[in-house]
């Protein structure tokens, strides 16, 4: 008597990099040598959800985190400072900031991780934020020249790009910052998990996890303890949730009661 075979049989097979697949192997193979650490605090941001109920269409938190780090930014300049290791050792301070933001998006029939550019946006009104966020994530790839510039490496043979890389991260402290930002923000508690270490090669990235109803959620920073140290980054949280429930709830209010005007 004959075994039946299965209906849906598995095989073997060997898959090629994609891309984006590229670009990641590289963006970790530079993380590797940076000493992050990652530290925590629990807030409490129940003024800023009790703000965002009172909005029909509110920007989302992504939006809020974004230009409160940016905020702190301007207050604690060390977030704008990176490790450049070359001609010789040294810190470079830019100017303002540029947030670089992780967003998932269909390519080639494959869910991969590009990064958005926003710069200054401490500068930006909340709801502008909220809108380029979606455009990131949703208008075509080649609407926006980080990723644009991100597909163009990722097609060189990987010798053209780690050299790439090198040149972007370690010579021009202004010229990094312009294409790579000065902080990271890597999110994904939408989709009810939360990342406890991200790995980037950018001098502070910004995690936080599923927000609570009653505005609980832990927030992270992983930092490169290169370019500053643990204490900094923990008055950097203490200052993050004030400016949330103080400013960007005026900022959320305000809109509220120009909506209804």
């Amino acid at each position: 008597m004959t075994t039946p075979q299965p209906e849906n049989k598995r095989k073997s097979r060997t898959i090629r990099l994609s891309i984006p697949r590229r670009i990641m192997c590289d963006l970790l193979a530079f993380s590797r040598g940076i000493p992050t650490v990652p530290v925590q605090r629990r807030m409490n941001l129940e003024p800023a959800v009790e703000a965002r109920a009172r909005l029909e269409s509110a920007p989302g938190w992504c939006a809020i985190f974004t230009k409160a780090y940016a905020i702190a930014a301007v207050r604690f300049p060390e977030l704008r400072r990176v490790y450049l290791p070359f001609p010789w050792a040294h810190i470079y301070e830019h100017s303002s900031s540029t947030a670089s933001i992780a967003v998932e998006r269909q390519y080639q029939g494959e869910n991969a991780v590009f990064w958005g550019q926003l710069p200054q946006p401490d500068r930006e009104p909340l709801e502008a934020l909220h809108a380029q966020l979606r455009r990131f994530k949703e208008d075509p790839i080649e609407s926006f020249d980080s990723y644009r510039r991100m597909l163009r490496v990722g097609r060189l043979p990987t010798f053209l790009r780690r050299m790439i890389w090198w040149v972007g991260l370690n010579v021009s402290g202004r010229k990094r910052a312009g294409y790579l930002g000065t902080y990271g923000v890597s999110v994904y508690s939408g989709l009810g998990a939360e990342s406890l270490h991200p790995l980037s090669p950018l001098t502070t990235t910004l995690n936080y996890g599923t927000i609570e109803k009653d505005g609980s959620v832990p927030v992270r920073i992983v930092y490169d303890h290169r370019t500053l140290d643990g204490a900094t980054i923990a008055r950097v949280l203490v200052a993050l949730e004030d400016i949330i429930n103080r400013e960007i709830v005026a900022e959320l209010n305000a809109t509220a009661i120009s909506r209804a005007a």
